[in-house]
């Protein structure tokens, strides 16, 4: 049905249909399923994503000692002082967090797009919720649209760290997530893709180099950077902000940023943070080895 977000947007304005809805149309369509299992195999998704949110914020520790308790120490900071950024942006880096706090801890996450970058889109929606006060139906519609975003990006760029950087996967999350956002606050198609392009912008040229090989440093609070950007994204478009460069073409920029990447920047923990002083001593105590 669609291949672009242009052509995304275009069918959602001409059928004045919400974007969630057309990602539904698509998956009926391409996997020959009824409306209700289509909904019903995005809401085991949604289910997923709540309990890891959940068991973050219990506490979860990762067996390297390199990630873990982060959400909680948020939590906490937010019953006990008053965030210069905002209660509903830190309780979406916390839940991000956490989320990849529990995927390091070796817990069942949801993969959106990636492990590595599973904290945007339910660090955000879990935050927003206390706001918006969303049906379950919303809340699952929230995972359709970043869906269908995300959808675009992987048959026109990457996902995955190791094709493109960073920018491909915490880039590509917290765009996703941004685009729902602004959806499930009543924006238009055209402002959801607004936010994804805001978002996506921002984050084009951010590598991939995890410390020691790992998913966790700075995996995890990296999707705390792309929560964040996405609700400010989210919000500018809603305020009618427009980014000056089509989204498809800020998704074009990205192929072309990754593919320009050397392989040390590429998740191969080989550049970056990972060969850092205290990124290679990190490795050497986890693998009793030198870089």
């Amino acid at each position: 049905m669609f291949r672009t977000v242009a052509e995304l947007v275009e069918i959602a304005e001409k059928e004045s249909i919400r974007i969630s809805e057309v990602m539904i149309r698509q998956e009926m369509e391409t996997k020959d399923k009824s409306r209700e299992e289509v909904f019903a195999d995005m809401e085991k998704n949604l289910d997923v994503m709540e309990q890891a949110v959940e068991d973050s914020l219990e506490g979860v520790q990762s067996v390297t000692g390199l990630t873990g308790g982060d959400a909680v120490l948020i939590q906490n900071y937010m019953k006990e002082k008053k965030p210069l950024s905002g209660n509903l942006m830190m309780d979406a880096v916390s839940k991000a967090m956490g989320t990849n706090e529990v995927n390091a801890a070796m817990g069942t996450i949801c993969a959106t797009p990636t492990a590595g970058s599973a904290g945007c889109v339910p660090g955000t929606l879990f935050a927003v919720k206390n706001q918006l006060n969303p049906t379950r139906e919303q809340m699952v519609r929230y995972l359709f649209t970043s869906g269908a975003f995300g959808f675009v990006v992987a048959n026109n760029s990457f996902i995955s760290g190791a094709a493109g950087g960073c920018q491909a996967e915490v880039g590509s999350a917290g765009a996703m997530a941004s685009a729902a956002i602004v959806e499930m606050a009543g924006g238009s198609p055209q402002q959801s893709a607004e936010a994804f392009a805001m978002t996506l912008k921002n984050m084009l040229g951010l590598v991939c180099d995890p410390v020691a090989g790992l998913v966790e440093v700075p995996c995890v609070k990296r999707n705390a950077g792309g929560s964040s950007l996405a609700i400010v994204s989210a919000d500018m478009a809603l305020a009618g902000v427009t980014s000056r460069i089509p989204c498809d073409e800020v998704i074009g920029a990205m192929y072309r940023i990754g593919k320009q990447m050397p392989s040390s920047l590429r998740e191969t923990g080989e550049g970056g943070l990972a060969d850092t002083p205290t990124g290679r001593l990190l490795k050497e105590k986890i693998f009793g080895m030198s870089i």
